[in-house]
């Protein structure tokens, strides 16, 4: 533990009170933690380039939890029974309340192959992202979209893929979205 595991500054307002009042007291960190049920895909040989597929997808109410960031985790097994060569996008989307269509949270990560699997080889495909742009009070949806970005594509399947997030209060930033 360093010097500064405890320090809190006291002059600073962390959360308001929805009646304009300020709290007198550390706010507490509310967390909270969900996970998708395990979702699979088939990607069949010679998919065109651009289609997607969404095996997982979770729902998460921060009703609570003052100025939330979110973890989201993605972890999958990808299994080709008759060799894989091609290139797949992993991207992670949101949708809140009052929004029209999904917002791309973090970067695409890449599944790659030049050279086909061998048969009935498996291969663990995972990665996190951190969403610290989320309103107080809000509900979201968080989706994994795979999309082939590749003109030849011999087919696989994504199993067990899940979602799994833990969300707390960033109790050393104020409550204002």
């Amino acid at each position: 533990m360093n010097s500064n595991s405890n320090y809190l500054d006291s002059s600073f307002d962390y959360c308001r009170r929805p009646d304009g009042g300020r709290k007198d007291r550390r706010p507490s960190a509310n967390t909270l933690m969900k996970c998708s049920s395990p979702g699979s895909v088939i990607i069949p040989a010679l998919t065109d380039t651009g289609s997607t597929f969404t095996p997982a997808s979770l729902t998460l109410n921060t009703n609570g939890i003052c100025n939330p960031c979110t973890r989201i985790d993605f972890t999958s097994n990808i299994t080709a029974p008759v060799g894989f060569l091609g290139t797949l996008s992993f991207q992670v989307y949101k949708q809140c309340r009052n929004q029209m269509s999904p917002v791309p949270i973090g970067p695409a990560f890449t599944f790659s192959r030049t050279l086909a699997l061998v048969i009935g080889e498996s291969s663990t495909f995972s990665f996190f992202i951190c969403d610290c742009d989320s309103c107080d009070n809000d509900c979201c949806t968080y989706s994994l979209v795979i999309t082939n970005q590749s003109a030849i594509v011999v087919g696989l399947t994504v199993n067990n893929a899940t979602l799994s997030a833990i969300t707390t209060s960033q109790i050393c930033n104020p409550c204002n979205c």
